[in-house]
């Protein structure tokens, strides 16, 4: 049985912004500098990949999709999760989901669980690079896997799982002044998590736990020192 947070976390109070540290330039943000990053990491850790646990479902294996649409302004493609689902339900997601045994390796979840969720071609995605496992409150040991999304692509959203699909601006996500920080007691522990806000036509889209975690992980290791060279944890098809 997986046990959902009683808890509204969009109500839950900021603590903190992080607006002293440094946002991502545009230049490291341009395709080009984002191919050079993945082909040659550096070394880095990520800030976050364990969650408190809040079910006792059995460690899953499993996959999302970071899609990083090439626009003039490259910006991020999520999702908004039906109101139904047993775990994460109306929460702000990648598409992605639990490995089949089919599935080659992580690459192959993440881009098959695409173009079940929301209709997307795999011939548009450009996968250059993954980041480590992060481990879910649910129990979902996931592997983000990162996409050039090429324009042209279309999206026809599976109704069973996914109620919007929506553009951010990368510029927006990795500008620390937009992280929250929030602490909330459930469950017999006290819980950390990240918060980024984003206002669309007078729409709240508000990206939080898991999702958030593995985009304040791509703020680290895009701002992650250069010097270490080849060696870091950015792998291609883990």
């Amino acid at each position: 049985m997986t046990i959902k947070p009683a808890f509204e976390p969009n109500k839950v109070p900021v603590q903190s912004t992080d607006d002293h540290l440094p946002r991502v330039s545009a230049e490291q943000m341009s395709v080009a500098a984002l191919m050079r990053r993945f082909a040659d990491p550096p070394h880095w850790v990520p800030e976050l990949s364990v969650e408190a646990r809040f079910s006792d479902r059995a460690p899953t294996p499993a996959a999302v999709l970071v899609p990083l649409v090439m626009r003039d302004q490259i910006t991020v493609l999520l999702t908004t999760r039906t109101a139904h689902l047993s775990s994460h339900s109306g929460q702000v997601a990648f598409p992605g989901g639990k490995a089949d045994i089919g599935d080659e390796n992580a690459t192959a979840t993440a881009l098959r669980e695409a173009q079940e969720e929301i209709g997307l071609e795999p011939a548009f995605v450009r996968v250059i690079g993954s980041f480590p496992v992060y481990a879910t409150g649910s129990g979902f040991l996931v592997t983000p896997v990162f996409g050039l999304l090429q324009p042209g692509f279309s999206i026809a959203p599976n109704p069973n799982e996914v109620a919007d699909v929506f553009e951010v601006p990368l510029e927006f996500l990795m500008n620390p002044a937009n992280h929250r920080h929030h602490i909330y007691d459930w469950s017999g522990q006290t819980r950390h998590w990240i918060s980024m806000s984003y206002q669309e036509g007078g729409q709240e889209r508000f990206i939080w736990g898991a999702t958030a975690g593995m985009l304040r992980n791509f703020y680290r290791f895009l701002l992650a020192s250069d010097s270490a060279g080849t060696g870091g944890v950015a792998m291609i098809n883990p």
